[in-house]
């Protein structure tokens, strides 16, 4: 055998190799998505169309009352208005600006778009859609959480600050500064804390709830720290990070409980507290479900979804999962309702 023939046949048998090695690694991937047990944990009801949206979908919000979810749809700059009781798109405002966070308040029955373009914050009366103001930022708005029991909007914006608003006023009454800007954070804990995604700074930074004056940084190993959510009945912090994809959860303490791997390219998580599980969306294509566990978080179940669907929202109220799609080829935009089993 000459030496070409040699290099040629091991050339050969490393690319048989790799081949084997792909088609394994896809069949394990395939194999975990479509498992019985995903679909008992998470079952696709629905999709409802959101129309003609063209773009990415950033986070959405609800009123539970009404069933109405309202929808960022940034690629589109506009927000979508679903019906859940009747699986039907009312309403697309449009003329926004790059609308990446929403929220609700129902005490004063009104929606909160921040825009990432021009750093407006629009808002909109829930019960007509009417213009309702508009708060000046001045650059990248973008998450959005209610602080209903002082009847405030935080809103991230900026280079790194987090805007508080009035919700009576329709107005901005100040702001909390911050290191870098701030991606997914949450309001809770006993006393009341602002827990902050911070990933310029590979950190979370916890604020006193009520003054915003800085208490705690917790710093992390991984990267890109985007979602947050708040497990308020057992005193945790779940964190995704997209580089390596990771699930962390802290204590309240900034102890570390439990890490995880998880899907690429995250945007939301939430807990499930009546069947202790948590679930992360991802753009990758997946949302995977975990266990919750005292000291642990397995993950149970991978269920595959749609590249670039990684925005979502857990109801409780409604005991719903919902998913944010964008459109493609072969998919137009959407929200999949998922049921929660069992």
């Amino acid at each position: 055998m000459d030496e070409t023939t040699s290099l040629n046949r091991f050339g050969f048998s490393c690319r048989a190799l790799i081949r084997a090695l792909a088609i394994s690694s896809i069949l394990t991937i395939s194999a975990l998505a479509q498992t019985p047990a995903a679909v008992k944990l998470l079952r696709l009801d629905s999709k409802i169309d959101l129309g003609p949206v063209r773009g990415r979908i950033d986070h959405m919000a609800i009123d539970v009352a009404h069933q109405r979810l309202f929808v960022a749809e940034l690629g589109n700059d506009s927000l979508g208005v679903v019906d859940l009781s009747t699986h039907k798109t009312i309403r697309t405002i449009g003329g926004l600006a790059e609308p990446q966070g929403v929220g609700y308040a129902p005490a004063v029955d009104t929606i909160y778009v921040a825009n990432a373009r021009d750093g407006s914050v629009r808002l909109f009366r829930g019960s007509d859609y009417g213009d309702a103001g508009r708060i000046e930022l001045g650059s990248d708005a973008d998450n959005v959480r209610l602080d209903a029991d002082v009847d405030r909007i935080l809103i991230g914006y900026g280079a790194g600050a987090i805007a508080v608003v009035d919700t009576r006023q329709h107005k901005e009454i100040g702001h909390l500064p911050l290191p870098a800007h701030p991606e997914g954070f949450q309001i809770g804990g006993n006393p009341k804390k602002i827990f902050v995604n911070v990933p310029g700074t590979h950190g979370v930074l916890v604020l006193d709830g009520i003054a915003g004056t800085p208490t705690a940084k917790w710093t992390l190993a991984e990267g890109a720290n985007f979602p947050m959510a708040l497990d308020s009945a057992n005193g945790r912090v779940l964190v995704v990070s997209r580089n390596p994809a990771k699930l962390i959860v802290f204590a309240e303490d900034g102890s570390t409980i439990a890490k995880s791997d998880t899907c690429g390219d995250s945007d939301d998580v939430f807990v499930d507290h009546k069947r202790k599980r948590v679930y992360v969306s991802c753009g990758a294509g997946s949302i995977d479900v975990f266990a919750q566990q005292e000291n642990a978080y397995p993950r149970v179940a991978r269920i595959s979804t749609v590249s670039g669907a990684r925005t979502s929202l857990f109801v409780p109220d409604l005991d719903l999962f919902l998913l944010a799609v964008r459109a493609t080829s072969s998919e137009p935009a959407s929200i999949w309702a998922f049921q929660p089993q069992p």
